[in-house]
């Protein structure tokens, strides 16, 4: 069967995500390494993440700041361990000028070069502390709830749109507690959050669990994130939350007096997702067409095609799919207004129809002359796109009846999503392996795509866990994170032969 790609998943997965990207319009390159100039399909999808996002933070007392892009040296030399983390990442300022080279180029001018150097932030854990020490002076201040959309620059050496830039669109929740207890209500908060988002939203299934001490935020007590798997059985780290314990406070002085008097270092937390979750939602949900996305994140969940045709009916056609527009309009689903788009571009109807399928809307409508002159519609679901005989599949509905119908689909287009790659995702994690060998054995196998492999674990420390990295790293396999809700556990550890205390889970990744 023909595809609307010209390469599929299972030729080269990796070729296959680059051309959905370009297919869907969704992001392209910019002229500058390791960054791209995304689109307004790709932008759209965003905001929408943005959007439910931003209500969800809210909802938890948080509010919105802005800080600067620029953070000076000094705020980072205060945190070694933090910026030993980011150190090779790091771009960084040191002229406010240029001036001629005398040959038709600009250099920096010598005469402006700045007294302290500037970071473009990489993530603003410093700069964020060093207000909240002017903010908190009392327990009465606390907790305080901070959060920041931004964009922030790290300057990766491999790079792949959306997944890995240099420079990359994100939320960053800063807080600040009395104890730890009420530090770590706030981290579990967020991942929470960060999950029940993944899952609702994106109709991405994830597991939350605890990072290993290895895979821990420069600086922090304990780092947890949510972890999904992508149709070549990879995983990607989809959000992260962290508990920062108290060292970043004793760094930027964020102290407050507690009731009695005393002087208390507050305990800090910072969390954060990016534009990285919409490669998570292209390698979740993509398919030899191209993207589906799920309606809930959808800039047009449902677009109206008219079959012009230049002649005298244009107009009662036209007339037919506004009035349908409308009513659709007037219809919710998922909470929020049914977001419809009528397309009134010139240009063959099917030519059209093939651009929204790459973009994976998920209800396309095809209208003619004679479905307006019947009072019907032929609608396509993106997520049910061929019949058995590998034709595009139309169901014919009566205009109203679709109209009543629209949130149910819509509804059940979100749900099916999910339900596709929940089956996924548990068909591709094994369990049984139990040892090293067996483990090499098994991702070495000529599997094309071998997905998860959930181990009994020790939780080693220090040089024994270093040991375990390595010999991960030689399988290019990393640990994904301890989940939460994972069963009591038994035996030893695959890595150690120390008893085994949790489950983790362990694969390859972007």
């Amino acid at each position: 069967m023909k595809h609307a790609l010209n390469v599929t998943r299972e030729a080269d997965f990796a070729a296959w995500y680059q051309e959905v990207i370009a297919e869907a319009e969704m992001a392209e390159e910019s002229g500058v390494r390791g960054c791209m100039v995304i689109k307004p399909w790709g932008y759209g999808i965003w905001e929408r993440i943005q959007t439910l996002m931003d209500a969800r933070i809210k909802a938890a007392g948080v509010q919105n700041c802005y800080f600067p892009l620029f953070i000076p040296l000094s705020y980072f030399a205060e945190e070694a361990e933090h910026v030993e983390g980011f150190a090779k990442e790091m771009a960084v300022v040191t002229h406010h000028r240029l001036i001629s080279d005398g040959k038709g180029g600009l250099v920096p001018d010598p005469e402006a070069k700045l007294e302290e150097p500037l970071i473009v932030r990489p993530t603003s854990e410093t700069v964020i502390g060093k207000a909240m020490s002017r903010w908190v002076q009392s327990w009465r201040d606390l907790p305080l709830l901070t959060n920041q959309w931004a964009n922030v620059v790290r300057w990766e050496m491999r790079t792949r749109m959306f997944l890995r830039t240099s420079e990359f669109l994100w939320q960053e929740g800063h807080t600040a507690h009395a104890d730890r207890d009420d530090a770590m209500v706030e981290t579990l908060r967020a991942l929470e959050m960060y999950r029940s988002f993944s899952e609702d939203c994106l109709a991405m299934p994830v597991i939350a669990g605890e990072k290993p001490e290895n895979e821990r935020f420069p600086g922090a007590v304990a780092t947890y994130s949510i972890e999904a798997m992508m149709q070549d059985g990879k995983a990607l780290q989809a959000g992260t939350s962290h508990y920062l314990g108290t060292g970043f406070a004793e760094a930027a002085g964020i102290r407050y007096q507690d009731r009695e008097g005393g002087q208390q270092l507050c305990h800090t937390t910072s969390w954060g997702v990016s534009t990285r979750m919409i490669g998570g939602v292209i390698m979740t949900h993509g398919d030899d067409d191209g993207l589906r996305v799920p309606p809930a994140i959808a800039p047009h969940q449902i677009v109206i095609l008219p079959m012009l045709r230049e002649d005298d009916g244009d107009a009662a056609l036209l007339a037919y799919c506004e009035e349908l527009r409308a009513a659709l309009a007037q219809q919710w689903a998922l909470g929020e207004p049914v977001r419809v788009l009528l397309d009134k571009r010139a240009g063959k109807a099917t030519n059209k129809r093939w651009g929204w399928v790459k973009k994976g809307v998920p209800l396309i409508l095809e209208i003619g002359g004679r479905d307006a002159a019947g009072g019907q519609v032929s609608v396509i679901r993106r997520d049910r796109l061929y019949r058995e005989d590998g034709k595009v599949q139309f169901a014919a509905m009566a205009k109203d009846g679709f109209v009543a119908q629209a949130t149910a689909e819509l509804e059940d287009v979100q749900r099916t999503l999910h339900a596709e790659a929940t089956a996924r995702r548990d068909a591709n994690i094994h369990r049984g392996i139990d040892s090293l060998d067996a483990l090499g054995k098994f991702f070495g196998e000529d599997q094309r795509y071998p997905g998860w492999v959930e181990l009994a674990w020790s939780r080693p420390t220090g040089d024994a866990l270093e040991q375990v990295v390595q010999q991960l790293k030689a399988l290019k396999l990393t640990i994904r994170n301890t989940p939460m809700d994972a069963a009591p556990v038994s035996g030893q550890c695959v890595f150690t032969g120390q008893p085994a205390v949790e489950r983790i889970y362990v694969a390859r990744s972007y």
